[in-house]
């Protein structure tokens, strides 16, 4: 039997992230951006905005990232996506109900394109205790970042190992042609799609 893990000995050049920000609490949210550059740039990753390795993705809030990163995971271009985020509880029920849909739409995401999608978002009870998640204690963005590493390396490792003969005979769900580039998310939705048919 095989071992599967995530490492960080192949070459960096080759991996392409996507890091999508809200703009909402972005004194909190610019922190955790900084930390996450900091990690990738000490793997070896390009993380100038101008550059070919790392593309970045300004949305208003948290809970517009799950719609974006399906977007951009369904694309093909990129070997994982980090979505960066604060929601902070206030005096109403709008914290419950944008963390419980954030939640399950970045998951979603991932399990349906088979491209990780690193959850970036802060829930905290109050502002300090996301600054001090950010930055002022420990800045999670480095986590995330190395997160995706991790997992953009596991998932190529399983990738090559395991025949994509295996998914042949699967009804796959129409995707946008570019999503081609990357055969993990065709082999996945496959998956999806019978699962769906088992039901």
């Amino acid at each position: 039997m095989t071992t599967f893990e995530g490492n960080f000995t192949q070459d960096p050049s080759v991996l392409r992230f996507a890091i999508i920000i809200g703009r909402f609490n972005d004194l909190v949210t610019g922190k955790l951006l900084s930390g996450c550059q900091d990690c990738l740039k000490r793997h070896g990753i390009d993380v100038d905005p101008n550059g070919t390795q790392v593309d970045y993705v300004w949305v208003p809030g948290s809970f517009e990232t799950p719609l974006v990163a399906r977007k951009l995971a369904i694309s093909g271009r990129y070997d994982a996506i980090i979505c960066l985020g604060a929601v902070i509880r206030g005096q109403t029920p709008h914290f419950d109900y944008v963390s419980a849909e954030v939640t399950k739409g970045i998951a979603a995401v991932g399990f349906q394109t088979g491209v990780p999608v690193i959850f970036g978002i802060l829930t905290t009870d109050t502002m300090q205790q996301a600054l001090e998640r950010a930055g002022i204690k420990s800045n999670l963005g480095w986590n995330y970042a190395l997160n995706a590493l991790e997992m953009a390396s596991l998932m190529g490792a399983i990738h090559q190992e395991i025949p994509s003969s295996i998914y042949q005979n699967h009804n796959t769900p129409a995707l946008p042609s570019s999503s081609q580039q990357n055969p993990l998310i065709t082999e996945s939705l496959s998956e999806v799609s019978e699962a769906q048919n088992l039901d």
